[in-house]
């Protein structure tokens, strides 16, 4: 069982002054261990995003829906890393396991904000290869500029409206439990858990939960759905191979995203007996391999992404041809 320095007896009731966070599981004692993995996957990720961020901003031919998208996955995928840093980085470096209760909430706030913006791109990406597929005569006139400008902002709304008062809520929560996480970031289900029986904030935080991560990805396999049906009736399976294509890396990428967490869902619904070390390596899956997998999927599987890339490395020659 881990210690933890300092660590207070449990108190009947108090305000949570500060939370205790969960190492990596078996590298406590030898945290230098999972430091240099830990940088260089977080370097690796904000120089993959990066790279697409300015592949598509510097390309005007790229200023279209999916790619708009794909530029909003990478702010995501850039944001939910850099949230998640501060403790992790913490913890591999000094061993600090007890994070005041507002910088916890603070990142709290930014990892969910991010993660909720994470999957509602995902599920805007999966409508627009939806309608490029099953409406391609009518898909110029249904994502216009104006209709793109409006999913942003639903996206902006919903972002900061779900998450806006959650930590406000749990700031001012009773805890009847000794405030140690099961995790090494703070997280808002693992916060409103430890919260006295009868918090009404947990109840709102739950609300959150399956309003996201319960919602988007049934929208998003009903999307793939209504492409699978089309992809059948396509005459040749050239035609449907080239289809299929399009979608590929952003089903790699939903896949990525949701699989971890519906697993751990499934694990704590059906009470699976598991090591604690591999539940959580699923939650750093879910969080870390994302931001890090999506740059490589998008360079591999989209074919303009790719020269794009090649043409921008590729050094320019000077002079003139004799």
């Amino acid at each position: 069982m881990s210690t933890f320095p300092n660590q207070a007896a449990p108190n009947n009731t108090s305000m949570a002054p500060t939370f205790l966070l969960v190492g990596m599981p078996g590298l406590s004692a030898a945290p230098s261990w999972w430091t240099i993995p830990l940088i260089t996957m977080y370097l690796l990720s904000a120089l993959g995003n990066g790279t697409i961020l300015w592949i598509i901003a510097l390309d005007s031919t790229l200023h279209r829906p999916m790619y708009f998208f794909l530029f909003l996955l990478s702010v995501s995928d850039v944001g939910l890393a850099t949230a998640l840093m501060p403790t992790l980085l913490g913890l591999a470096f000094a061993g600090v396991h007890a994070v005041p209760a507002s910088a916890c909430l603070l990142q709290m706030f930014f990892v969910h904000i991010f993660s909720v913006m994470e999957s509602s791109v995902l599920l805007a990406m999966a409508l627009d290869r939806a309608l490029a597929i099953c409406r391609p005569l009518h898909y110029p006139t249904l994502l216009t500029n104006d209709v793109i400008s409006k999913i942003c902002l639903a996206i902006g709304f919903r972002c900061l409206g779900l998450h806006l008062p959650l930590p406000f809520l749990l700031a001012h929560m009773p805890y009847c439990l000794p405030q140690v996480l099961t995790h090494s970031y703070c997280l808002h289900p693992d916060i409103a858990h430890l919260a006295c029986p009868g918090a009404w904030g947990a109840i709102y935080s739950l609300f959150v939960v399956l309003s996201v991560m319960g919602l988007d990805p049934l929208l998003i396999f009903f999307s793939y759905g209504l492409i699978g049906r089309v992809l059948q009736g396509l005459g040749s399976s050239e035609d449907r191979w080239k289809a299929g294509q399009t979608c590929a890396a952003h089903l790699s990428a939903v896949l990525l995203f949701y699989m971890p967490m519906i697993l751990l869902a499934l694990i704590d619904h059906l009470r699976v007996p598991i090591p604690q070390p591999a539940h959580t390596l699923l939650s750093y899956v879910h969080f870390l391999f994302p931001p890090l997998i999506n740059p490589i999927l998008y360079s591999v599987k989209m074919k303009e992404i790719r020269e794009r890339i090649v043409k921008r490395l590729q050094p320019r020659k000077v002079g003139c041809a004799q």
